[in-house]
């Protein structure tokens, strides 16, 4: 699935927190938020695209989720925090190449091709990565490591990056061919940009067929790579991206690009972006998985990357300047996107109240990040009651309906826009920070279901207001106006 991923480490951010975010650009799927509580998760699971079954015996915890409202394609969870504090997204689409997926084949599901033939179930992949880890991981390594035995055990029919993070760590997994996988730990002052390419480009084999401080791996990950001919490093350095990634054409127009913008605005002077001389351009092989941010992230800051549309460039397809490079690369805020999301964990905050989740629902360029407290047994109606028909009454729809509008009419909308996920943002902070207090001091942590419902009807007023000045101003500016007064 096309999407873009943003982790954040503990050091690298404003206020020590974790943060692992992603967009989900689901080709219009229609997303909701629940909470999925121990007796609704499944004993057996029925994989919908590969029809593979598994047995989960162990006991799960409550988590958060944003499936899919239409579950004929499967769960599609997406996101979502733990009762044990751990975020997870799932997943980045990543790439590969013909040497790896020949020694190690994806596990797709073989249909029966005649009558009595039985069919083959294939492996497990995006639509159930969420659902089969999360609600068993007691932290971000342990959500990585199961995912790492569930690869090994089932395979996968398609190549994804994983996130996990909790109060103090992230990690990162990578899948490469069918059984194989990578899993490194995000260095805590650094933030990773991951656009649906094979990231890693440094990782220490020793250390993940060692001790396993920093690093993970399959256990035969060594002999692999050697047995295939696969490493293809000079001068005994290690990328993995080198060994079991790509350098394509579309990567220079789908994918670096991204990575490129998001490097610039983290490290606008560390680095230099711009110009002939420029030490990484958009369609650089070696702009970096993970940097130090030349300052602390914030939660605006991670928004505003996975909303980002190259602004400030010649190739923003919204400028008003005929730049000759307009909307040739990929944009990271595009229109198909399901939801997005940024799982923060939190260190300073008792552990009832650490996981907050930031959502947001569809074209990440023109919505509004909510908040919601994770520990709860219930979601509230704004975000979970959502239906495939189009309504204003719930947070998805109302911002499809919102951005559909501003795209046609940019110029005018986007200060509407701006003011929009300003104001939703301010508020919600203040009501954080309201509700952080009153259950610190009360020691009353039920309240965070209160509070997520003074979110969410915060949110369906600003939204509201939105969608009401949004559409007033692209009526405004319909091809059949008159200026002549009928009167």
């Amino acid at each position: 699935m096309p999407c873009t991923t943003v982790l954040v480490g503990r050091k690298a951010s404003n206020d020590g927190s974790t943060m692992v975010a992603r967009t989900e650009d689901a080709f219009f799927a229609v997303k909701k938020t629940i909470v999925v509580e121990p007796k609704d998760q499944p004993k057996k699971y029925k994989t919908a695209a590969s029809h593979l079954e598994i047995e989960l015996t162990e006991k799960p915890m409550r988590y958060t989720a944003s499936p899919n409202v239409d579950t004929k394609d499967g769960a599609w969870y997406a996101t979502g925090i733990n009762a044990a504090n751990v975020g997870m997204t799932a997943t980045e689409t990543i790439t590969s190449n013909p040497r790896v997926l020949a020694a190690d084949p994806l596990v797709k599901l073989q249909k029966a091709k005649k009558r009595g033939e039985k069919e083959i179930p294939g492996g497990i992949g995006e639509e159930d990565f969420v659902l089969l880890v999360l609600p068993y991981a007691k932290t971000a390594r342990d959500g990585a490591a199961r995912l790492g035995a569930l690869l090994e055990k089932y395979g996968t029919y398609e190549m994804n990056g994983i996130a996990f993070n909790d109060e103090k760590e992230c990690w990162w997994l990578e899948t490469i061919g069918g059984h194989h996988w990578i899993a490194k730990r995000v260095p805590d002052d650094m933030v990773v940009i991951a656009p649906n390419q094979f990231g890693l480009d440094n990782f220490d084999l020793e250390d993940a067929l060692g001790t396993q401080k920093d690093h993970m791996c399959s256990a035969d990950m060594k002999g692999f790579i050697e047995k295939y001919h696969l490493d293809c490093n000079q001068n005994g350095k290690f990328s993995p991206r080198d060994v079991f990634g790509s350098h394509s054409d579309k990567d220079h127009l789908y994918n670096t690009p991204r990575a490129w913008f998001m490097g610039r605005y983290l490290c606008p002077w560390s680095h230099t972006w711009d110009g002939e001389d420029a030490e990484f351009k958009p369609e650089s092989d070696d702009i970096p998985w993970a940097l130090v941010p030349d300052r602390k992230v914030t939660v605006e800051d991670v928004k505003y990357l996975l909303s980002g549309n190259f602004q400030g460039t010649p190739y923003n397809p919204y400028s008003n300047q005929d730049t000759g490079k307009r909307g040739i690369y990929r944009s990271i805020g595009i229109n198909r996107t399901g939801v997005s999301s940024i799982c923060q964990i939190r260190p300073d905050v008792p552990d009832p109240i650490k996981g907050i989740e930031w959502i947001f629902y569809g074209s990440s360029t023109f919505d509004a990040a909510l908040p919601i407290y994770t520990n709860v047994p219930d979601i509230p109606k704004y975000l979970k009651n959502v239906t495939l028909d189009c309504s204003t009454d719930n947070f998805y729809w109302a911002s499809r309906l919102i951005a559909a509008m501003a795209d046609s009419h940019y110029a005018t909308c986007i200060q509407l826009i701006e003011r929009y996920q300003n104001a939703v943002m301010t508020r919600a902070r203040q009501i954080v920070l309201e509700y952080d207090e009153k259950m610190i001091k009360s020691k009353d942590f039920s309240l965070t279901a209160e509070a997520n419902e003074k979110l969410a009807a915060m949110a369906r007023e600003e939204t509201t207001d939105c969608l009401n000045k949004v559409l007033f101003d692209a009526t405004s500016h319909m091809k059949n106006g008159y200026n002549r007064a009928d009167n």
